[in-house]
């Protein structure tokens, strides 16, 4: 009933940039939050980025100055653009969205940083 695609992954080497896009459809009324996790092999799903539909954001502290989270919200979507990336941020990233207080997950996106 709600639908998050996702874009812009890809490989990257390190010092580039990438923008990730999140376009959430279907039951969407009361869109709230919207944001970014990532999970690299071995490790559990960690928050990079959120914004509420005020435009507050937050960020990991590992991300902070190098990302950028913002939405769009006529279009119900969200972006992270990613800037200077470290071989560290090789991880699945997931579009996350907060709809009366549930959660709904995207189906994640590789981004590989070579050094």
């Amino acid at each position: 009933q709600v639908r998050l695609v996702e874009s812009g992954g890809g490989l990257v080497q390190a010092g580039g940039s990438r923008r990730l896009s999140c376009v959430a459809s279907g039951s969407i009324f009361g869109l709230n939050v919207m944001g970014w996790y990532r999970q690299a092999p071995g490790k559990q799903r960690e928050l990079v980025a959120d914004i509420t539909s005020g435009g507050l954001t937050n960020y990991l502290d590992s991300v902070k100055d190098r990302f950028t989270i913002s939405r769009d919200n006529a279009e119900n979507t969200v972006y992270l653009q990613m800037n200077n990336l470290k071989p560290e941020d090789t991880a699945v990233y997931y579009c996350s969205v907060v709809i009366a207080l549930r959660d709904y997950w995207g189906q994640g996106i590789q981004v590989i940083v070579s050094s």
